[in-house]
């Protein structure tokens, strides 16, 4: 008895009794598939790296690297592929593929709109039907000369020539789906005209594409033709039974479990699940392959409330991890490319490869052509919809499996669908660069002509441009979660506010007869409409404001793209902000972009450009970051000046801007934090759990503003003295504009003393000695040259606005004049004396201009003695001095209780600033 036992247990010790962990152990096969598993993921990532840099799919390094561990490459080593890749053990490894195949043709399925189909089916069919005729016509005719070339290789089954052509068909026909998106997200076309074409068509593409496979794979494994007939009715019976009977079911079940609205429940995502592994053990067992069962259950899963999304993000990453490389990293292991070893064999690559790229961008390209696109967009079309990547290859792999492909025409197949795959990005770079869509845009809304030259605009429009020369009117602001506060209580400056009468009720109206008949004008109407007509001012700003989320490169994120305008529509900063410009009698609207996070500056300038706007605000970041994070405990203060992504954000937005901009460093605007940061401790997270007494915040009892703003000439100058002047046309705003004029010979004011910095969490601290400001070459040779006295322009203008300042805001603006060989210590000490003195009103603000366009290296090397003078040589770091100008990071380090707007000049404000300058010289010569 005691032997018997000792005899059962042998060998669990493992390696400590002599266990060799690559020998394969059918009674326990995990050690081998945790080995093998481990070195295809490594290979993959590993892969991927370099290939990434160049815009790959991951799918190409996951067959490449199969290629790699397999008998091409590795397989070469003596011993290599029976000790790590046993034929004993492969299929266990090939289950567990399959099972994630399984899976990951389900989030296909789910990542399918039909909407998109149905909202774009006119070049949905076009497209979609000659992208798919052409190349299967196309395939056809090769099926025939492989055929009865590669038909007495070993593997294949004895099939009729009308089931191979059906195959070669579909596999020259099928274009990847999920792979398309991807490029077109990565590409940034996923919004555009092609964009939607090809993502339209590529559904429909999909779509029949899979039932085509379904139909061959039923033909090759049914024994008779009749056979096959069963099957086939036996596929659209399922297929209307899930599309009638089991969604409805499904959706009522999960509008009850409340999984519409908030997400899908863990019971929900168990459902579903148990849903997809019986559809493909039915449609297995049926004769078509597993995996159409998976793809069924993700098409009738609902896109309403973002539950596709959601329940793809629950499931993605287990299967595009760890599932989804061991089946491309099977198909790699089944490639041996020793087998084209022949001129004919690489004469049918090359005329595989041919009818691939051929038809499919023919086809593509000529069905474009005809809904409308010129022929370079069309081209792009059709390249993208010759993208094979990994639906092919789970094509091959189910004919290789089926007995329909032998190993060689399998390679010759794979090497095609890589080629496909491969060639798509740079291809589609190349012939629809950013720049050409700029430009086509542009001749769409018949700005140019086809060459690139302006058109002549009509009087109108420049009429209109005119009016706007002084005032700004169209406003892009940047949405954030962080930012919302001081954003509303910077667009509520702009808004008219209406004076409310009081109501009485209309049977109390009718009683005291005070409504007037129709066509007549009571008393009370006339009122009302005076009333009203003192609130807005004729004319309204229009403020657009745009929310970034970040695109990652996880399937779920690029279904959030698709369906953006559902997403826009439940965002809830979209719809607050919405809420504030309608309550607030502001004309707003919103939007929501997806991008991934090194493009947000193009987005942001582009969404100004397509709104006409006059300005773009972006608001500093208060945490330190680009993207937002959903956890507060993440966010930190003090990277708020020092973060590098941040400070490369602001820096291309003011590089790009196609009108002017303003940042917006916010240090409570709105009476919310004045002078202090609040930050989330855990004491403090759990004191808040354990008190009832909710932190009451009274609403501000002094709703003003006062305004301070140095004047020290140059373009960004005069924009931001032109909005001071707009926003003092609220009743709730005073401003102090001081033109300051940097003389030497005005003696110094021994009264300007620097404050000492007060400690703010906010700023960088033990920063290094290179982010000390330091005065260049050029500039120290400049300033010997360059007047350092203000311009006659700056000064006339200056005087000219003075001068003409409107009569309804002369008691609420103050205009003065300073000389001083001090300007910046001058400016910070005027600073404290003007903001921050009245700590009930609702937040001060120092506007300042940029300029870093005019050289003043009086101003940066007075900057370097004021901030050591403060105990600050660093200041700010040296990224927040170029992207904000040396004048705002002294007020920034000074601790001037207000927050700080620094605008730059751009757009049509600048070309007109451009054109008066030239004017100006063209008059002084002429006198």
């Amino acid at each position: 008895m005691a032997g018997g036992n000792a005899t059962s247990v042998k060998g669990q010790a493992g390696v400590l009794e002599g266990l060799i962990p690559t020998h394969y152990n059918a009674a326990d096969p995990i050690v081998l598939f945790i080995i093998q598993t481990t070195i295809i993921i490594v290979a993959c990532r590993l892969l991927h790296w370099p290939l990434s840099k160049v815009r790959q799919p991951k799918v190409i390094a996951e067959v490449i690297g199969g290629i790699v561990l397999g008998p091409t490459v590795m397989g070469n080593i003596p011993g290599y592929m029976d000790t790590i890749f046993p034929a004993a053990s492969m299929p266990i490894l090939s289950l567990a593929a399959n099972l994630g195949l399984v899976l990951f043709l389900f989030l296909v399925g789910l990542e399918v709109d039909m909407r998109i189909l149905f909202s774009n089916w006119r070049a949905a069919a076009s497209v979609g039907f000659l992208g798919m005729a052409l190349p299967f016509g196309l395939g056809a005719g090769i099926a025939y000369g492989l055929y009865h070339e590669f038909r007495h290789d070993s593997g294949i089954l004895e099939i009729g020539f009308g089931v191979y052509l059906l195959f070669i068909g579909v596999a020259m026909a099928i274009t990847a789906f999920p792979v398309l998106a991807r490029i077109l997200t990565e590409l940034k076309l996923l919004q555009t005209s092609v964009g939607t074409i090809v993502l339209s068509a590529g559904v429909a593409n999909d779509v029949v594409g899979w039932i085509l496979l379904a139909l061959t794979v039923a033909l090759v494994k049914a024994g008779t033709g009749i056979t096959a007939l069963y099957v086939l009715l036996i596929c659209v019976a399922y297929v209307l039974f899930l599309i009638y009977l089991v969604r409805p079911a499904f959706l009522w079940v999960l509008r009850r479990d409340g999984s519409i609205e908030n997400g899908p429940s863990q019971s929900m995502v168990g459902l579903t699940l148990l849903m997809v592994l019986a559809s493909a053990f039915f449609t297995n067992i049926i004769g078509v392959h597993a995996i159409f069962g998976g793809f069924l259950i993700g098409l009738i899963c609902p896109h309403e409330g973002g539950f596709a999304v959601k329940l793809t993000e629950k499931v993605e990453d287990l299967v595009t991890v760890l599932f989804l490389p061991l089946y491309f990293a099977l198909s790699g292991l089944k490639t041996n490319i020793g087998l084209l070893n022949s001129g004919i064999v690489w004469a049918y690559v090359f005329a595989v490869l041919f009818v691939a790229f051929f038809g499919k961008i023919i086809g593509g390209t000529l069905a474009a052509r005809w809904c409308g696109l010129v022929w370079r967009e069309s081209f792009t079309i059709g390249v993208l919809m010759s993208c094979k990547g990994l639906v092919e290859l789970i094509v091959l792999n189910i004919g290789l499996q089926a007995g329909i492909l032998s190993t060689r025409v399998f390679t010759i197949f794979v090497v095609m669908a890589l080629v496909t795959t491969f060639a798509t990005t740079p291809l589609v770079s190349f012939l629809y660069p950013p720049e050409y869509q700029r430009k086509l845009e542009a001749w769409k809304r018949g700005e140019i002509d086809w060459d690139g030259n302006p058109l002549d605009r009509s009087s109108d429009s420049m009429d209109r441009e005119k009016s706007q020369a002084t005032n700004i009117s169209k406003i892009t602001v940047l949405l954030r979660l962080e930012n919302l506060p001081s954003i509303f209580s910077f667009v509520d400056l702009l808004g008219g506010k209406t004076i409310p009468t009081p109501k009485i009720h209309k049977m109390k109206e009718i009683q005291s007869g005070t409504i007037p008949e129709e066509g007549e004008t009571g008393s009370g109407a006339v009122k009302a409409t005076q009333e009203f007509a003192k609130g807005p001012p004729a004319k309204r700003v229009e403020v657009h404001g745009e929310r970034l989320v970040e695109l990652s490169q996880r399937t779920s994120a690029v279904m959030q793209v698709s369906e953006v305008n559902d997403l826009q529509d439940k965002d809830p900063v979209v719809n607050v902000f919405q809420t504030f410009g309608f309550f607030h009698n502001i004309a707003v609207s919103a939007g929501l972009s997806i991008a991934p996070e090194d493009s947000f500056a193009e987005v942001i300038t582009n969404k100004a450009s397509t709104q006409s706007s006059d300005l773009l605000l972006i608001p500093w970041t208060e945490s330190g970051t680009v993207t937002e994070s959903e956890d507060p405990t993440l966010y930190n203060s003090e990277n708020r000046f020092m973060s590098h992504q941040h400070n490369q954000f602001i820096s291309n937005v003011l590089s790009s801007s196609p009108c002017s901009t303003a940042i917006m460093v916010n240090r409570g605007f709105g009476n919310l934090d004045r002078g202090l940061t609040r930050t989330a401790s855990f004491r403090s997270m759990r004191s808040r759990k354990t008190t009832d007494v909710a932190n009451v915040i009274n609403p501000i009892s002094d709703p003003s503003h006062h305004i301070f703003f140095p004047f020290f000439g140059g373009s960004d100058d005069r924009v931001a003295l032109r909005f001071v002047l707009q926003l003092a046309t609220n009743i709730n705003v005073t401003a102090t504009i001081v033109q300051v004029i940097y003389s030497t010979d005005t003696a110094a004011d021994p009264e300007l003393q620097l404050p000492a910095v007060a400690a703010r969490r906010d700023l960088p601290r033990n920063l290094s000695q290179s982010q000390v400001p330091t005065l260049n070459t050029a500039e120290s040779a400049s300033a010997s040259t360059t007047s350092l006295v203000a311009t006659d322009a700056d000064s006339i203008f200056f005087q000219s606005l003075e001068d003409s300042l409107p009569r309804e805001i002369q008691n609420r603006v103050v205009f003065e004049t300073v000389k001083t060989p001090q300007p910046l210590q001058y400016t910070v000490s005027k600073a404290r004396l003007e903001v921050g003195l009245s700590p009930k009103n609702a937040g001060d603000l120092v506007v300042l201009g940029r300029g870093l366009r005019d050289i003043r290296p009086h101003i940066r090397s007075e900057l370097v003695r004021v901030l050591d003078t403060m105990g600050a040589p660093s200041g700010a770091g040296i990224e927040t001095r170029r992207c904000l100008g040396d004048i705002a990071e002294a007020i920034i380090v000074s601790n001037v209780k207000a927050s700080v707007l620094v605008f730059q000049a751009g757009g049509k404000v600048l070309e007109r600033e451009h054109a008066a300058r030239l004017r100006q010289e063209s008059n002084k010569e002429t006198r």
